[in-house]
């Protein structure tokens, strides 16, 4: 798998994909006339896709652009969350729902989360802005896993909000756990954790990320929890995936990571790659095999 927007300057990124009647949907970054916003791809085997749609820009809170989408489908009926783009400090989450993966219902109340008032208290360790969001569905709660960067702006750090499973995923809904999730501490994450990609398996939360900012390289680790709060890296010494060999598609970086495990029990982690610093971008996916609680690259 190799994807991209041709008609918009080979620009793909975020990708976040379902399953819903027979088809595969990824939700992804794009840009158009230097507006970030969110493209909508169909595939019948989750590797060939087509981009088929473009989600709106309706909403006030809308106006600079939109990115970085997370997906989940319950009870038929998909959830998208979202952020919005090119307000600093100020980005926020959002959330929409679809029961056909195109056309979307947008929360009123948008923006429902951002770990700032009025959604939760500013924990000192934030800045007050959310992006990258990712959820998963761990015991009686929905996780809602998102980046945010330190006072300085300078760090990025993964923080988490849970909400009960009937709250609607409104404004008002999302509890924000008042601690860091994951930080950068090792080399090869320099600076920055982000995009968190969330999966459950065996009664634990999977956290998979990026590691340091785009192209300098990023790479993409992962972390476990037995709770969806506190983790423990699996990779330490080096990332779980790393950037291509130079002159390869991804020589830059391979990051912004998305764990998705499919319908017929294969699991995928897709990302984004570029091979010139961020100039073009391109989406691909990878299989992932468990050999005990270790996740591996096939």
């Amino acid at each position: 798998m190799l994807y991209t927007n041709t008609d918009l300057g080979h620009f793909a990124k975020d990708p976040a994909v379902i399953e819903l009647d027979g088809y595969y949907y990824m939700y992804h970054s794009t840009m158009k006339d230097k507006m970030l916003g969110i493209g909508v791809a169909r595939s019948v085997d989750g590797d060939s896709f087509e981009l088929i749609a473009r989600f709106p820009l309706t909403q006030e809170c809308e106006k600079n652009g939109v990115g970085a989408p997370g997906a989940i489908v319950i009870d038929g009926t998909i959830h998208l969350f979202y952020q919005t783009y090119g307000n600093g400090k100020l980005d926020a989450i959002c959330h929409a729902s679809s029961k056909d993966g195109v056309n979307f219902d947008k929360d009123e109340t948008n923006p429902i989360f951002a770990p700032r008032e009025p959604y939760m208290s500013m924990p000192e360790w934030a800045c007050g802005r959310a992006i990258d969001a990712d959820v998963c569905i761990f015991g009686t709660k929905l996780l809602l896993y998102w980046a945010t960067r330190d006072r300085e702006f300078k760090r990025q750090i993964v923080g988490v909000a849970a909400a009960r499973l009937d709250s609607g995923f409104g404004r008002g809904s999302f509890e924000g756990y008042p601690d860091i999730v994951l930080e950068p501490t090792l080399p090869w994450e320099k600076d920055c954790i982000e995009a968190p990609a969330a999966m459950v398996r065996d009664g634990k939360v999977y956290l998979f990320y990026a590691g340091a900012y785009n192209c300098a390289p990023q790479r993409v680790g992962c972390a476990v929890s037995s709770d969806g709060y506190h983790f423990e890296r699996l990779f330490v010494e080096d990332a779980l995936l790393k950037e291509g060999a130079p002159g390869e598609w991804n020589s830059c970086e391979s990051g912004h990571p998305y764990i998705y495990p499919a319908n017929d029990g294969r699991i995928w982690l897709y990302y984004q790659g570029s091979s010139d610093m961020g100039k073009t971008w391109y989406l691909s996916r990878r299989e992932i095999r468990f050999v005990g609680d270790m996740p591996t690259v096939v």
